[in-house]
């Protein structure tokens, strides 16, 4: 129910923000009184939905992942434990030139962790109960290092772009397809029928998940190179293990519990894996012993 609330509350605030963003542009109606489309409006219409739904969504990442997975943020380091992961996120945060991120551990049986928030200096890093009781400390610090390597990379401010980019082409083409079968097709002269906004809503589906495909090859590209600088900040050996653990652990369908993961499996097949945000943990270890040898 949490989660459906912050989805909703996220989407309220992207079209109020890009209400207020299109008024302020005196963006009017993309439709023409012909029945057209003034294809000025159009795009500045979808490109303003597009990235000020990406952009509200970074804005809000931290907020919401603290709520959604339910992180306990370590404000005073209460045990030995804590404290050692607080040190060790600044360590690490430090060498990457980054400023120091809030330090979290959320509730999960499942050795995960993930890092958002919306600019380097201004991160969280969350690892699971499962993460910290699973793996030992040189293994965790690799993944910290890993979840460093992300906001050091400026992965989610670059993410965000290409996705705001990809829904306004999405809105943008899925409009203009259906403004053509509503004319040419039902020839309707008078204004958008309802063949315009079922076709649109069609298009946006299909065209959608086409363009995830981009995302998705961004978001794998982006796991290499969080592995790089888990590697290089803490040590290759310890990536791999790291990475070595979780697929042991990940081998257990028992263990796929559809949570937010930060070391994913890639979906098996050629067609799947196009959608994958993750490479398989096989080629993300392979990857690491060919460019620093075996560890």
């Amino acid at each position: 129910m949490l989660r459906i609330i912050l989805f909703l509350a996220t989407n309220l605030a992207v079209v109020l923000v890009a209400s207020i963003t299109l008024s302020l542009l005196g963006v009017g109606s993309y439709h023409t009184q012909g029945g057209g489309l003034a294809m000025g409006n159009l795009l500045a219409f979808c490109l303003v939905f597009g990235m000020v739904g990406s952009f509200v969504s970074l804005f809000l990442s931290k907020w919401m992942a603290k709520r959604s997975m339910n992180v306990q943020i370590i404000d005073q380091p209460h045990n030995a434990g804590e404290q050692w992961l607080v040190s060790t996120v600044q360590e690490l945060a430090n060498k990457a030139g980054i400023g120091m991120p809030e330090v979290g551990i959320f509730p999960s049986a499942s050795p995960n962790a993930f890092a958002t928030g919306w600019n380097r200096n201004n991160a969280l890093v969350a690892v699971s109960t499962g993460l910290l009781q699973r793996m030992d400390k040189e293994q965790v610090k690799a993944v910290l290092g890993h979840e460093i390597g992300h906001v050091a990379n400026g992965d989610m401010i670059t993410l965000t772009l290409i996705q705001g980019v990809v829904n306004a082409f999405v809105m943008f083409f899925a409009r203009i397809i259906g403004n053509f079968v509503d004319k040419a097709v039902f020839k309707n002269e008078d204004g958008p029928g309802i063949a315009f906004y079922v076709t649109t809503m069609i298009a946006e589906v299909v065209l959608g998940i086409l363009a995830s495909t981009i995302v998705a090859w961004f978001s794998r590209r982006r796991e290499f190179r969080a592995d790089q600088a888990g590697a290089e900040l803490v040590s290759p050996a310890a990536m791999v293990s790291a990475l070595a653990a979780l697929q042991q652990t990940y081998e257990q369908p028992s263990e796929l519990n559809g949570e937010l993961v930060a070391f994913g499996i890639g979906g098996e097949g050629k067609f799947s894996a196009l959608f994958s945000t993750h490479p398989p943990l096989e080629v993300r270890i392979n990857a690491l012993r060919e460019r620093y040898g075996r560890g």
